[in-house]
C-alpha cells in the first residue's frame, strides 16, 4: 500500500481503544473526503463567498462558480459550502469541535450528499463522546490532499487503498471492492486500443459506465487515459455502485472532477439498472466474483422471461454465480452502432465460470452463444494468476465490441498472458503478481496486431459451438419371474401391497419370455385368473420390475402414440456425442447441422453400435471456450534414469540417518 494511506490510515493509533478494529473505516473514510473536498476549495474560498452572497438559487450557484474557477487544467467547482468552517477553524473552539463540523457539513451544497450515506454526524457524534474527535481532527487538518499534491489517479488509489484496509479490517471481502490499478489500466488500454485515433478527435464527447463503479477507480484510469491521448478531450463519467460507503467516496470523487454527481447512482446493478434509457460509448466492469444471486432470483427470472425485452433475455446462468449476468449486462449497456458504422467497446473482468460451464442447451452455454452469434466477443486475454487482492483463480478480461472493424468481424482472439507476470516484493492479500508496464505493452501489441503465435491465436467464432446429440439404442428386455424378480416387485412401494400380485407372477414358473408383447399378453391372463386389476402407469412399473436387458431379445416397440410400431430406445443405453461445427470439413453452418450430424454418426458411431440411431427431436446446440486447451503445451515425463538417481539419492540420505541415530 502507498506511504500516503499508510500515514492516513495511521490515525488508527488514535481510535485504538475506544474502537473495535472494524469500526477504523467509519472514521477514516469520511474524513478523507471532506479533508480532500476541503482541500480542493481551499484556493477559491472568496471567490466561493463571493458567488454564495451574490446568487441565492443553486443553479445560478454552480454555473457562476464554475466559469469564476475554471482553469485551462481544471473544469472548475460545482459544489460549496455556505459554512466558514475548516477543519482548522473548527479546532479553534475545542468545546464546540462536534457541533462546528456539523455546520461545516451541513452547509456543502445539495448535490454533495455523500456524507449521509457515512452518517456523519453520528460518526461525529460518537468520536466525541469517546474523546477522539479533536486528536482525529487534528490529524487530518495536517494532511495535504490538494490536487497539486495528490492527482485524480492518486486520490482513486489512495481510495481503494483505505477501502481494501477497511474491508480487511472487518473481515469483510477485502478485494471486492479494490480492482489492482495494473488490471484496471490493462484493460483501459485494451478498451481503447483500436480508438486512439478517434479518441484524438477534440468535437466528441466520450461516455465511460461502471456498473460496478465502486470507488471509481476504473473511471479515474479510463478519464485520465483518455486525456493523455487528447487533452482537450470531454468525458461523462457514469457509474452504479451497490455498496452506501463506496457510493460515497465515487460520487465525491467524481464531483471534485467537475463530472456530474447525479450521474453516480446507488443500487444494485442486477435488479435495477439506474441507467435503462442509456447506452455508453465505453462500459468497464470488474464484478465481484463468485457471489451469488439466490437473493434476487425472483427479479432476474422476471426480466429473463420479460418477452425478449430483458437484459437476461438469452438465459440464466446457477445460481451460485453472478458473473455471466454481468456480462449480459456490461454487452445490453454498449451504444448502438450509428450510421457510419461506430458501435461502442466494453472490458469485463471474469473467472473462468464463464468460458466453459453449463452442457448444449443451459443457460450459461446459451449466454455464451448470444455472445458469440451476436459477434460481441473480440477477445478473451488470460491473466497471470494471483492478480487480486482475494483470490488466486485464473482470471480473464473479455474485450466486447458491436462494430468491430472487418478483419475481426466473425471473429474471436485469445491471448495467454499466464507468463507476463511479475513477482511483487511484497504480496498484499492474495496478490503476489502483478502486470508490469513492459508486459502490459506487449499484450496491447499483441492484441492490436493479431498475430498468430504461441500466446495469441485467432478463431471463427463457430470454432467455438457445436452440436449434442443424442444416440439411441433399442430396449431389448428378457422376462422371467424368478424368485428374485418377484421378491422385487414385494418391495415395491407401490406394487408390493397387493400380495394377490406377487401370487399371480408366482404362477408363471420358470418360463422365459423374448419378446415384450408376447410377456404382457400372458402377464394380462395371469392378472385376470388371480382377479388382479392394475393401472397402465402400474403395469408398465412392473415390466419394468421384472424386465431385464438381454441382447438376444427382441426389440420393444412401441404400441400406441405418435411412435407407435417404432423402436423403443433404451434409457439405459442412451449416450451423446459433441460435434462441433464444421467436422469433418462440413460448413460451419445451421444450415448444414444434419448433414453434419448425419456423417458423423456414420464415421464414428454406427461401426461400433450398429444398431444405434440419433433421435434428432433431442439435438442442442451448445457453445464453449475452451481457453487452456487451446494453448495447452505438453511437458515431457522426466527420463527415469533421472527419477531412479532420485530415489537412490533420498534412500541413500534416509539410510544415512538411520545409521546415525543407531550409532
Amino acid at each position: 500500500m502507498s506511504v500516503l494511506s499508510q500515514f492516513v490510515w495511521s490515525v488508527a493509533d488514535t481510535l485504538r481503544g475506544p474502537y473495535q478494529e472494524a469500526e477504523y473505516g467509519s472514521v477514516i473514510l469520511p474524513f478523507t473526503v471532506l479533508r480532500r473536498l476541503e482541500c480542493v476549495m481551499e484556493p477559491h474560498r472568496e471567490t466561493m463567498a463571493e458567488v454564495i452572497s451574490q446568487y441565492p438559487g443553486d443553479q445560478q450557484r454552480r454555473t457562476y462558480l464554475k466559469l469564476k474557477t475554471r482553469t485551462p487544467d481544471n473544469a472548475g467547482l460545482n459544489f460549496w459550502t455556505t459554512s466558514e468552517y475548516t477543519l482548522k477553524k473548527a479546532l479553534q473552539d475545542p468545546k464546540n469541535l462536534a457541533a462546528n463540523l456539523i455546520d461545516y457539513v451541513s452547509g456543502f451544497s445539495s448535490n454533495l450528499d455523500v456524507f449521509k450515506s457515512f452518517d456523519f454526524e453520528s460518526v461525529l457524534r460518537t468520536l466525541d463522546t469517546r474523546n477522539r474527535l479533536s486528536p482525529v481532527v487534528r490529524h487530518f487538518q495536517g494532511i495535504d490532499l490538494s490536487p497539486e499534491t495528490v492527482s485524480n489517479a492518486d486520490m482513486g488509489d489512495l481510495f481503494e487503498n483505505l477501502i481494501y484496509r477497511f474491508a480487511e479490517s472487518a473481515n469483510d471481502g477485502a478485494g471486492q471492492f479494490y480492482t489492482p490499478r495494473d488490471v484496471v489500466r490493462l484493460l483501459v488500454d485494451l478498451v481503447y486500443a483500436e480508438d486512439t485515433e478517434a479518441l484524438r478527435d477534440r468535437s466528441q464527447v466520450r461516455s465511460i459506465y461502471d456498473p460496478t463503479v465502486g470507488t471509481g477507480g476504473m473511471l479515474t484510469v479510463a478519464d485520465e487515459h483518455l486525456r493523455d491521448l487528447n487533452p482537450s478531450a470531454t468525458t461523462a463519467l457514469f457509474g452504479q455502485e451497490i455498496n452506501q460507503r463506496t457510493y460515497a467516496i465515487c460520487k465525491a470523487d467524481l464531483l471534485i472532477r467537475g463530472q456530474d454527481p447525479t450521474n453516480v447512482r446507488h443500487g444494485d446493478t442486477l435488479v435495477v439498472d439506474r441507467f435503462e434509457d442509456r447506452k455508453f460509448d465505453f462500459v468497464l466492469s470488474n464484478p465481484p466474483f463468485g457471489t451469488d444471486w439466490k437473493d434476487i432470483a425472483s427479479d432476474v427470472t422476471a426480466e429473463h422471461e420479460h418477452g425478449g425485452q430483458g437484459r437476461f433475455t438469452p438465459g440464466l446462468p446457477a445460481v451460485g454465480d453472478a458473473a455471466m449476468l454481468f456480462l449480459l449486462h456490461v454487452a445490453s449497456k454498449i451504444r448502438d452502432v450509428d450510421e457510419n458504422g461506430n458501435g461502442g467497446k466494453a472490458g469485463i473482468v471474469l473467472n473462468g465460470s464463464p468460458l466453459f460451464t453449463g452442457s448444449a442447451g443451459s443457460g450459461p452455454s446459451n449466454i455464451r452463444g448470444h455472445m458469440l452469434e451476436n459477434d460481441l466477443v473480440e477477445a478473451i486475454i488470460a491473466l497471470p494468476n494471483d492478480m487480486f487482492y482475494n483470490t488466486g483463480i485464473a482470471t480473464y478480461l473479455w474485450i466486447l465490441s458491436n462494430a468491430k472493424p472487418a478483419e475481426r468481424k466473425g471473429t474471436v482472439q485469445l491471448i495467454d498472458a499466464t507468463e507476463l507476470g511479475s513477482k511483487l516484493r511484497k504480496s498484499i492479500g492474495s496478490k503476489r503478481v502483478e502486470v508490469a508496464d513492459k508486459a502490459r505493452d506487449t499484450i496491447v501489441r499483441a492484441f492490436a496486431s493479431r498475430e498468430a503465435s504461441d500466446t495469441s491465436k485467432v478463431f471463427e467464432n463457430r470454432d467455438f459451438a457445436y452440436w449434442t446429440i443424442t444416440v439411441e439404442r433399442p430396449l431389448r428386455l428378457r422376462f422371467q419371474c424368478t424368485a428374485e424378480r418377484i421378491a422385487n416387485v414385494a418391495d415395491h412401494k407401490t406394487l408390493g401391497k397387493d400380495s394377490g400380485l406377487v401370487a399371480s407372477l408366482g404362477s408363471f414358473g420358470e418360463q422365459v419370455y423374448l419378446n415384450r408383447e408376447t410377456f404382457l399378453h400372458d402377464l394380462g391372463k395371469h392378472l385376470r385368473e388371480h382377479a388382479i386389476i392394475l393401472t397402465a402407469a402400474q403395469r408398465k412399473t412392473l415390466w419394468q420390475t421384472i424386465g431385464e436387458h438381454d441382447e438376444d431379445a427382441d426389440d420393444c416397440l412401441y404400441t400406441s402414440g405418435r411412435h407407435k410400431g417404432e423402436i423403443e430406445p433404451d434409457p439405459a443405453l442412451r449416450d451423446t456425442e459433441n460435434i462441433p461445427f464444421g467436422w469433418g470439413g462440413h460448413p460451419k453452418t445451421h444450415d448444414a447441422a444434419e448433414d453434419t450430424w448425419d456423417a458423423y454418426f456414420e464415421a464414428e458411431v454406427k461401426p461400433h453400435v450398429p444398431d444405434a440411431w440419433i433421435d434428432k427431436t433431442k439435438t442442442k446446440t451448445g457453445y464453449e471456450i475452451p481457453f487452456t486447451r487451446h494453448f495447452y503445451r505438453y511437458t515431457p515425463p522426466r527420463p527415469l534414469e533421472e527419477i531412479d538417481a532420485d530415489l537412490n539419492r533420498v534412500v541413500g540420505e534416509i539410510m544415512e540417518m538411520l545409521r546415525e541415530v543407531e550409532a
